[in-house]
């Protein structure tokens, strides 16, 4: 870099940078062995809910469709996070190349906003069908469900490309130190000596877009709800619909309540670097972690087709016993029929 500055060039791209998130943390491999765990059960349980909701056709529902668009958002977020943390702190390798960089910073947010706005769809599937049962299935079909997840994807494509080209604009001529766990957007853009304010502007939009926006839309369509539930005469029915919406309400709180506080506790108070880096690993990890075993556990249709895995299993060994006793008594009904026919 200052060879670079000597000669009077003033724009400078580092050709690495260095992660030290951890570093400060005592005994932070400790740490990792948690995330070790977290990766195994988010990448299992999510392809377990990607491979039910593909190959059983009971599950092919608009509002399943939606679950599967947050566990591919779920099981591409895992990928691109955790794998990558656990390579830079347990190998004692906290260098990444600039592009690497780059592309790292573009995957986890691309699949994080998905999720973010993929709740959102969820909540007006659920809005929809306590509000207006009669007209759900006429509203909340497969074509709009798809072109609401063709929309939320392609729409992520495009803002979060523009917050990563506008980190190639910026000129890294003090350090290249992240102070974060990952390529973080602003922990990279705010090492710049040049004019970052596109950047921290872009951050701000960002923030809107995917955080209170689909927080206020939340807030609002379970507002209905609870107004429609009012008007439900018996606690039973009130129970029962209410039920339909307890695992997107779990979701929705494990996923925006600890990003939220940290950035409360950002703006309001002083948060310890090592206290941010903590809190935000555990809420990007954890979501896709609890997200599958919350709606396969309490959601009665995904229950159903596990029920149902496991009696056709149970029904295999039956019939190939069946199968073996047959192929057993074949030759010794021949031999019987063979020695009445000499006999005769």
């Amino acid at each position: 870099m200052n060879t670079s500055l000597s000669q009077n060039i003033t724009f400078v791209r580092p050709e690495y940078f260095y992660i030290s998130g951890f570093s400060d943390i005592p005994n932070s491999k400790y740490y990792f062995i948690l995330f070790i765990f977290i990766y195994i059960i988010a990448v299992c349980g999510n392809l377990t809910v990607l491979f039910m909701i593909f190959t059983e056709k009971t599950l092919h529902s608009p509002k399943n469709l939606g679950i599967f668009n947050l566990a591919l958002a779920d099981f591409g977020e895992t990928n691109a996070l955790i794998p990558n943390m656990l390579k830079t702190f347990l190998s004692d390798s906290p260098y990444i190349s600039y592009e690497a960089c780059l592309a790292n910073m573009f995957f986890v947010f691309f699949f994080v906003c998905g999720q973010t706005l993929t709740l959102t769809a969820l909540a007006y599937d659920r809005f929809v069908a306590i509000c207006l049962p009669l007209r759900y299935h006429a509203i909340v079909t497969h074509s709009f469900m798809t072109a609401v997840i063709t929309a939320i994807w392609s729409f992520n494509a495009v803002v979060i490309s523009t917050m990563v080209g506008l980190i190639t604009r910026l000129s890294f001529c003090k350090t290249n130190d992240i102070k974060s766990f990952f390529c973080d957007h602003g922990p990279v853009y705010r090492l710049a000596c040049n004019d970052f304010s596109p950047n921290s502007f872009f951050t701000v939009a960002c923030m809107v877009l995917y955080l209170y926006i689909p927080l206020i839309a939340i807030f609002l369509s379970y507002l209905g709800i609870i107004s429609a539930l009012i008007r439900i005469t018996t606690w039973e029915a009130r129970l029962k619909s209410l039920k339909t919406c307890a695992s997107h309400l779990i979701v929705v709180g494990i996923f925006f309540l600890p990003t939220l506080g940290t950035y409360m506790a950002a703006i309001t108070t002083f948060l310890h670097p090592n206290a941010r880096i903590i809190n935000t690993s555990l809420s990007m990890t954890i979501s896709p972690m609890l997200n599958p075993i919350i709606y396969v556990l309490s959601t009665k249709e995904f229950k159903g087709v596990i029920v149902k895995m496991f009696k056709k299993k149970s029904n295999i060994n039956p019939q190939a016993q069946i199968f073996t006793s047959n192929t057993v008594l074949q030759p010794n009904s021949v031999l019987i029929g063979m020695t009445q026919f000499f006999k005769t």
